[in-house]
């Protein structure tokens, strides 16, 4: 063999290399910082990048949702605890309201925190006749566990904070499951598992389908890369991370089985779960259901943006099956 062509097919090959171990190296920073506990410090500076841009562009709100959650976040409460059917120790926020005629169950998003994503309308819920559990979501904060499984294992975590406000309550209260962003997916993933009389029904704020479908979304239309080519490997990786393939579930599968009824929002203008999820969640729902659209409204907006809209849709859903027939 003519020795230019040998060593044209050494660095070719020296190249493959190069570019699979390059390949090996996104994936796992891409999975990395898809589910675990603490975000790889390379990908914090590109967060913007992962969720389609800065969620809140506008500094103003962005200075109101930060006081609102330390208000929030320092209110008189009780801190309680329980254990995940694996162990994982699980924490939450009890909100005792005396005059309550429901509780609400509320499951915040990806790498957020339960006084964040529900600074603005939690207490307007407090106000209006609710107690409220704010669940902490495995392996973020103050809750156990190594890994964010996308609504996977957490489904199964917010039925047991479920039954744990049943328990408190004596089932006399009706009970809402309640969700943002991955948040709702965990609530809507859980309405097929079996719940008491007591629970009355989902609302879920611009919830994904499946983390399959996310993995995919985030990576083709925010980093702009080629699921066809990296995907297999990156479903590969969060299955031996997580112990669950990324697609082994969904929130339209288990829409497809629920009894319970739905309320779906979701804002036009969200650059990182695509208000599209939500019409395949509305579409799959066999049971009775309830959609609102906000246009204008980015992702987990919605409230902020027509809260007048959002407060009646989720007043009238408590209003229709508050009681049971």
């Amino acid at each position: 063999m003519n020795k230019s062509i040998r060593a044209l097919l050494l660095s070719a090959g020296l190249g493959a290399a190069a570019a699979a171990a390059g390949g090996y190296y996104t994936t796992r920073l891409f999975v990395d910082a898809a589910v675990a506990r603490e975000l790889p410090r390379s990908v914090r500076r590109m967060q913007d990048i992962l969720t389609g841009g800065r969620i809140v562009k506008d500094d103003s709100l962005q200075q109101r949702l930060k006081e609102a959650g330390a208000q929030l976040r320092n209110a008189t409460h009780e801190q309680v605890e329980l254990t995940g059917i694996d162990g994982v120790r699980l924490v939450g926020h009890w909100f005792y309201n005396p005059n309550a005629k429901r509780v609400l169950v509320l499951m915040h998003g990806w790498r957020s925190a339960w006084f964040n994503d529900f600074s603005l309308s939690a207490p307007i819920w407090f106000q209006n006749d609710c107690s409220i559990l704010f669940a902490e979501q495995r392996a973020q904060n103050a809750s156990g566990g190594d890994c964010l499984t996308f609504g996977l294992l957490e489904r199964y975590d917010c039925r047991e904070w479920a039954l744990w406000a049943d328990r408190r309550c004596k089932g006399r209260l009706p009970i809402y499951l309640s969700g943002i962003s991955m948040g709702a997916s965990t609530v809507l993933m859980a309405a097929s598992l079996p719940f008491p009389p007591s629970v009355r029904g989902v609302i879920a704020d611009c919830g994904f389908t499946s983390p399959k479908a996310i993995m995919q979304y985030v990576a083709e239309h925010n980093l702009h890369l080629s699921y066809r080519l990296f995907g297999s490997m990156a479903e590969r990786m969060f299955r031996e991370r997580v112990g669950i393939a990324p697609d082994a579930f969904s929130t339209t599968e288990a829409l497809a089985r629920t009894k319970l009824p739905v309320l779906l929002i979701h804002g036009e203008d969200d650059h990182f779960v695509p208000v599209e999820m939500t019409h395949e969640n509305y579409e799959a729902c066999a049971g009775e259901k309830r959609l609102l659209l906000v246009p204008g409204a980015g992702h987990g907006l919605s409230f902020c943006v027509d809260e007048t809209a959002y407060k009646n849709a989720v007043f009238s859903f408590w209003e229709a099956f508050d009681r049971k027939d």
